[in-house]
């Protein structure tokens, strides 16, 4: 059975930093745990592998809303009956990559020890133990089990914000990207990607990478479009020293960096004809020579490219190479413009929302109504990031707890505030004369009323006026006073007009 030192830290304002220790002699893990818990750590003894094992599996179990082991340190011995510490250094190492290993051997076993480093212990310390030496070798384990640490949070973060669950969307076309992803991730096979700029492709392209083999290598992305032409060569293949003006090092390019992992060229449609030919070489053979050198650098790379423009047409129009276009058109996903998927605006709207009040410290639970039919309404030419943009701006100034119509951009209001005639009408450059409404002769005497009772029935009028004007077709009344249906049914309700009653009245 696991024996517990309960001694912790002198306060409570942390727990204390937990440690296995692990010998077949009882009397030296016994005395080893009573030192430790004397120093202020929180430690827990097991007298073979098999029983260390029990007790890192169990502390996951118990504690499993944390996201790494309970355990920051296993202090074992090497040599023990049954299952060794190597055996118990391969488990950790396996399945608590967040907690590191210390060996303890005797004279005779130091060659275990130095395989044991091999294997991915953190250090080893020969018995019997010195204090000094021990509190020496606790301290730099506990820095590299930080740094495992930090590297586990990091990493669940992007697998977090890469998982495909966080990638919004419901409509069908993008429900088969997510399939798509969900194929083409495990294997090495070239992806174009094709969609308006905005509509998600750099984060379709890291969810790629982070579902493959190559998830811990690096993820590089270009713009193409980003960099001029005569940079773009030496961007991507790197140059030696003196290759060219301003060529002061070595620089190695962005291909080389991305060796082993992904590189993601964004824009490929920007390409000069002279880099599509060196791209396809690279393509084709996964080597290439530095700009200025005749040395063949060689890399193995997954290379994922998008478009921003039909790549079909580009080729028919002799503006992109055909050879090219066949060798990376090998699996297609194409991300429609958000315009066309206006059934997603709320989901991606609330996810944002969620993003953003966290990362404001702001209570803001959902959006009004008005401000959810704004947003359905507007094109979004700059599609998800310009939707992003909106939902952050509105965070940021809205002084509510839901998003209203006023926290939004003023382009998504006027919309919103003009049916589609008088939109037309603007965006033609001849707007219709507004008409204006008679002054109050400033000389009456003035009574006291609210101002919503005084412009009401002014306001009733006028909409009893248009509707008649226009036969009572509510659309085109509405396109007359620049407003949306909506809106104008709310007010026909709140002013108590009945279309087919005042018809009859007037007969």
């Amino acid at each position: 059975m696991n024996r517990q030192n309960a001694a912790k830290h002198g306060t409570n304002e942390k727990p204390a930093i937990r440690i296995l220790v692990v010998d077949d002699d009882p009397i030296i893990a016994d005395s080893l745990a009573h030192l430790l818990g004397a120093d202020g750590y929180e430690v827990v003894t097991a007298y073979n592998a098999e029983e260390a094992i029990e007790t890192l599996t169990a502390s996951v179990a118990e504690h499993a809303d944390q996201p790494t082991c309970p355990f920051a340190v296993v202090l074992s011995d090497v040599a023990m009956p049954g299952k060794s510490g190597i055996d118990l250094l391969r488990h950790a190492t396996e399945h608590h990559p967040t907690t590191v290993v210390i060996m303890l051997t005797g004279y005779g076993h130091v060659e275990g020890a130095v395989e044991a480093l091999r294997l991915g212990a953190v250090d080893y310390l020969t018995k019997p133990v010195v204090d000094d030496e021990l509190q020496l070798a606790l301290e730099r384990a506990l820095r590299q089990q930080a740094i495992k640490a930090e590297n586990c949070q990091l990493r669940r973060q992007l697998d977090e914000r890469y998982a495909l669950d966080n990638i919004v969307g419901a409509d069908a076309r993008m429900l088969r990207t997510y399939d798509l992803v969900e194929a083409v991730a495990p294997s090495r096979t070239t992806v174009l990607m094709s969609g308006e700029s905005g509509t998600g492709k750099s984060l379709i392209a890291r969810a790629i990478h982070h579902r493959s083999p190559r998830r811990d290598e690096p993820f590089v992305e270009l713009s193409c479009g980003s960099i001029p032409e005569t940079l773009l060569e030496s961007e991507l293949f790197g140059h030696v020293k003196g290759a060219f003006t301003g060529a002061h090092a070595d620089k190695p390019g962005r291909f080389l960096a991305a060796h082993n992992g992904t590189i993601f060229l964004d824009e490929i449609n920007s390409a000069s004809p002279a880099m599509q030919l060196k791209l396809l070489r690279v393509l084709q053979e996964r080597r290439f020579e530095p700009v200025g050198s005749s040395t063949t650098v060689e890399v193995d790379v997954r290379v994922i490219l998008a478009s921003n423009q039909p790549l079909e047409e580009l080729v028919a129009r002799g503006e992109f190479r055909q050879d090219l276009f066949y060798r990376i058109n090998v699996v297609t996903i194409e991300l429609p413009p958000l315009r066309e998927r206006v059934s997603d605006i709320p989901l991606l709207a609330s996810h944002f929302l969620e993003r953003y009040s966290q990362e404001l410290g702001k209570q803001v639970v959902g959006f009004h109504a008005d401000a959810l039919a704004a947003m359905a309404r507007y094109p979004f030419p700059g599609n998800i990031r310009e939707l992003e943009n909106t939902v952050q701006r509105a965070v940021v100034l809205t002084r509510s707890q839901t998003i209203q119509l006023e926290d939004l951009p003023p382009q998504l209001i006027d919309d919103e505030q003009a049916g589609p005639l008088a939109q037309l009408t603007r965006q033609s450059g001849n707007p219709k004369p507004q008409a204006s409404l008679p002054l109050l002769d400033p000389d009456e005497p003035w009574e006291a009323i609210p101002l919503d009772d005084a412009l009401r029935e002014p306001e009733r009028l006028i909409i009893l006026k248009a509707l008649r004007g226009n036969n009572w077709n509510r659309q085109m009344t509405a396109d007359d006073l620049a407003i949306n249906r909506t809106t104008l049914y709310k007010k026909m309700r709140l002013l108590d007009i009945d279309p087919e009653r005042d018809a009859r009245q007037a007969g």
